[in-house]
């Protein structure tokens, strides 16, 4: 859906920001684009909705060359979210959602049906927040009308920067698992950009590592984290991605030992603990999420359930964890 195809981006002054970059998204997938400041992760991404022009090289969208088409019509296809939102202070939340279908044409009615919807896809009521205007709500709020308007000419692909940057750690983690959520039921194409390694590993199917101007890296985010591509992914990705890696891997049915059987009460078992934990999790769940459970569990174990009918599989215990850690790596 996006390519690059050999691109450099070298200003005046002769400041290199990209050098000989290629890439390629593909239809439906997400990557994350992470490094430190200046590394040219924004550029890259401006490219694409020509908000930056390359120095040479191209950059396609669908097989067209961008540099084909008008700007302003690009842009309109386009789903464009940035850290600081950009609503317009005096429309309200409705018509903000609602600028992009209007400016093409959509009639004032259908428009703010679409943005309805929208608003109710987000996690926010139409009939509670669309009256409002930006400064009455919260920075996740704004964030969350910022997606909606993205999405609201229903466009192919999104550019996202810093999308979640400006709001307090706890709303930021909300807002990664509301979005995954959305990116599952509408399978956008998305490059987002970030400097926060966690917020790429969680969101990106897959993830550039940027060096200076250049990718060190381009990989699932397991595997980066697994088998970083030199010293410098390894100095990035850091001391610790044995654990950033709980965030990646899911509990898998192998993971699990089997249930005990069923014990009555007043057995000697039944008092020495045998009967299944009370915490659980649900298959596919994070490694992340399991061993925080078990943790909190005195038995040293949780039970695994089924995403769609509750029923319990197995049980997981620390040492699972570790099988599950080694497994993947492998």
């Amino acid at each position: 859906m996006i390519r690059f195809e050999q691109v450099t981006k070298r200003y005046a002054d002769g400041t290199t920001a990209v050098a000989d970059l290629s890439f390629e998204v593909a239809e439906g997938e997400l990557v994350t684009l992470v490094g430190p400041s200046g590394c040219g992760k924004t550029t890259t991404m401006k490219m694409v909705n020509r908000l930056v022009e390359p120095t040479s090289g191209r950059v396609l969208l669908g097989g067209e060359d961008v540099s084909a088409a008008d700007p302003v019509e690009l842009r309109r296809r386009i789903g464009y979210v940035i850290q600081q939102v950009g609503l317009f202070p005096h429309r309200t939340v409705l018509e903000n959602t609602a600028t992009v279908p209007r400016l093409l044409g959509t009639s004032k009615a259908r428009a703010r049906a679409r943005a309805a919807e929208l608003l109710e896809l987000v996690g926010l009521d139409p009939s509670v927040y669309g009256g409002r205007y930006p400064e009455q709500l919260s920075g996740g709020q704004r964030q969350r009308v910022g997606v909606a308007r993205a999405l609201a000419a229903d466009p192919p692909v999104l550019l996202m920067d810093e999308p979640f940057g400006a709001v307090d750690p706890v709303v930021r983690e909300r807002l990664q698992h509301e979005f995954l959520a959305l990116q599952r039921s509408v399978r956008k194409t998305v490059l987002l950009v970030t400097h926060d390694l966690e917020e790429a590993v969680r969101l990106g199917d897959r993830i550039a590592v940027y060096g200076h101007g250049r990718i060190e890296q381009l990989d699932a985010p397991a595997a980066v984290l697994a088998a970083p591509a030199g010293p410098y992914v390894a100095s990035f990705v850091g001391a610790d991605r044995g654990l950033k890696r709980l965030s990646v891997t899911r509990v898998a049915r192998t993971d699990l030992e089997p249930l005990p059987a069923p014990v009555r009460p007043g057995t000697p078992e039944a008092a020495d603990g045998a009967n299944p934990p009370t915490a659980s999790v649900v298959l596919g769940a994070s490694l992340r999420e399991a061993l925080s459970a078990l943790l909190q569990e005195d038995s040293g174990r949780i039970a695994v359930t089924d995403p769609d009918s509750g029923e319990r599989l197995g049980l997981l215990t620390v040492a699972g964890v570790h099988r599950a850690l080694r497994a993947a790596q492998a």
